[in-house]
């Protein structure tokens, strides 16, 4: 019939970029999805309505090692959707529980020159995965600490308040807080953050310090020798949020109750009684 498609010849090679990954065969109907990948629209479609949550999610999974960045990126960027919006608490706990997922969005965070919506992405996507604590230890595995700390001044203001929210959350499981301890820059980079960015990476690098301070007498010496307790005395009678004056007050009075001897030499003359009940 004129205008129908000729049968393949099976001793043809079809070239890469024109076979579609799912069936092998040649793209009739072509259609790029938001990985940047294309599929033939036939294949792609039957696949979405019959894959498993599981073969979606690794299909995904091997999409973050690609070679190119730009797929990579829209992978962390379709992951970090899927667990900060659905409703499912088995889907989100079945993504957060792969450890190539941690590995692969820590990887993008760590050379993210060459395409910098890397840097954003990245940090969204591993802010969503650190939102379940029973998977923290993960990302700490796959070496989170010391990619958070080290590029910290490298976010603009909304994604350096993501790193610091996860910093924070990060600091709440034992692996998080010992892994941000062994930094040498973690406790003098986010004293020198307080006050500094904004009200809420103020409140996160204060929750941060508050918990690595209650487990660490090596993160204590550290806050004051940075000047700790200035900045927290000089945050208590801000105008910042409540919730960051909380955490000053109660690491305030840990470090005062801890190094008395110190609060002398590093309270520029305010009164502490003032504002530590």
């Amino acid at each position: 019939m004129h205008g129908s498609l000729e049968p393949l010849d099976l001793s043809v090679q079809i070239p890469y970029h024109f076979r579609c990954p799912i069936s092998l065969e040649l793209m009739r109907d072509p259609v790029t999805v938001s990985t940047g990948q294309t599929y033939d629209r036939s294949s792609i479609e039957s696949w979405v309505s019959t894959a498993s949550d599981s073969e979606r999610i690794n299909y995904l999974v091997n999409l973050l090692f690609n070679t190119s960045i730009e797929v990579r990126v829209n992978s962390a960027s379709i992951f970090e959707m899927v667990v900060a919006g659905t409703k499912s608490s088995d889907l989100r706990a079945q993504i957060s529980s792969v450890n190539k997922i941690f590995e692969g969005v820590i990887e993008m965070l760590k050379n993210p020159i060459s395409y910098p919506r890397a840097l954003k992405i990245g940090i969204k996507a591993l802010f969503a995965l650190c939102l379940a604590k029973q998977t923290r230890h993960k990302a700490i595995s796959a070496g989170a600490a010391d990619i958070l700390i080290d590029r910290l001044a490298d976010f603009d203001k909304c994604d350096a308040e993501r790193a610091l929210a996860t910093i924070e959350l990060l600091c709440r499981v034992p692996a998080g807080c010992a892994a941000f301890v062994e930094h040498s820059l973690t406790v003098p980079l986010l004293v020198k953050t307080i006050l500094k960015i904004s009200d809420r990476a103020t409140e996160y690098a204060a929750g941060a310090l508050l918990a690595l301070c209650t487990e660490s007498e090596q993160s204590q010496r550290e806050a004051v020798s940075a000047g700790i307790l200035t900045q927290l005395l000089l945050l208590v009678q801000s105008d910042c949020t409540d919730r960051a004056k909380r955490k000053a007050q109660m690491l305030l009075k840990l470090l005062l109750d801890s190094w008395p001897e110190d609060s002398s030499g590093n309270s520029d003359n305010f009164v502490c009684s003032e504002v530590v009940p």
